[in-house]
């Protein structure tokens, strides 16, 4: 199931400046704090050393640029969710779309390594591995795309056939070649599969109960009881058919 968003609709759901949640994942973990911390520092200790050299005169601007440089390790996260949101939103056109689960599976992923000197003094190389979720999900029409995240408690209750919806991109009208997805909420259970949180989730989960109770639609509606789930085909996630578009959306 695929239904057409507006423009003014897909900037609702993905806006230009980061929002909580974008930011609260842009700050990172107490590593990426410090390097933040220690950017700051070196910025505002340059521009004193360039005031040094000029003089005076450029004092105001240089205190002004010196203000913004030292608050780095606190807007920095904003800087960087919006530029994520920004290159979101360059995709030309985008549709709700509506699937299901075709696969889930749990793994570990290499996320990094680390050197370190053991009792002999000998260098060791040491792998930091995560547990990872991923989720598989299809329609009918043949679109298949995959996301890994990290595991959540609430990933627990996820198996094959559940409902699943998101927002998709493309730059070509007929939607015939997806360029991006955004986070995968399961309306059954009521979660959220992402990594990085893209959409508005009060929009998204308004836009998709209107969705559901609109009794114009010719969409297939989400049914109440998983066992009268069919899994759909898997297939290219180039084939795609237009359906009709919601202006009000």
């Amino acid at each position: 199931m695929l239904v057409p968003l507006t423009r003014k609709k897909f900037e609702q759901l993905i806006p230009f400046i980061a929002t909580a949640a974008q930011y609260k994942y842009c700050w990172g973990n107490a590593a990426e704090f410090l390097k933040r911390v220690l950017i700051s520092l070196v910025s505002v200790l340059l521009l004193y050393l360039i005031t040094s050299l000029l003089g005076e005169a450029f004092a105001p601007i240089i205190l002004l640029l010196g203000i913004v440089s030292g608050m780095y390790w606190l807007w920095g996260p904003v800087l960087w969710a919006s530029l994520r949101n920004i290159q979101c939103r360059s995709s030309r056109y985008s549709a709700f779309w509506r699937g299901q689960v075709l696969d889930v599976y749990i793994s570990e992923e290499l996320v990094g390594t680390e050197e370190t000197v053991n009792k002999r003094g000998e260098l060791m190389i040491v792998e930091n591995r995560e547990r990872r979720l991923t989720l598989e999900v299809g329609d009918e029409n043949g679109f298949l795309t995959k996301l890994q995240v990290p595991l959540r408690r609430s990933h627990q209750a996820i198996v094959t056939g559940e409902w699943a919806e998101m927002v998709v991109m493309s730059n070509r009208p007929d939607m015939s070649r997806i360029s991006n997805v955004t986070d995968i909420y399961l309306p059954e259970l009521d979660v959220w599969v992402s990594d990085y949180p893209y959409l508005r989730r009060d929009v998204f989960i308004d836009m998709s109960s209107r969705l559901e109770n609109d009794p114009e639609s010719e969409q297939p509606q989400r049914r109440k009881k998983r066992s009268t789930k069919q899994e759909p085909r898997s297939g290219s996630t180039k084939t795609r058919r237009s359906p009709r578009r919601n202006d009000d959306w």
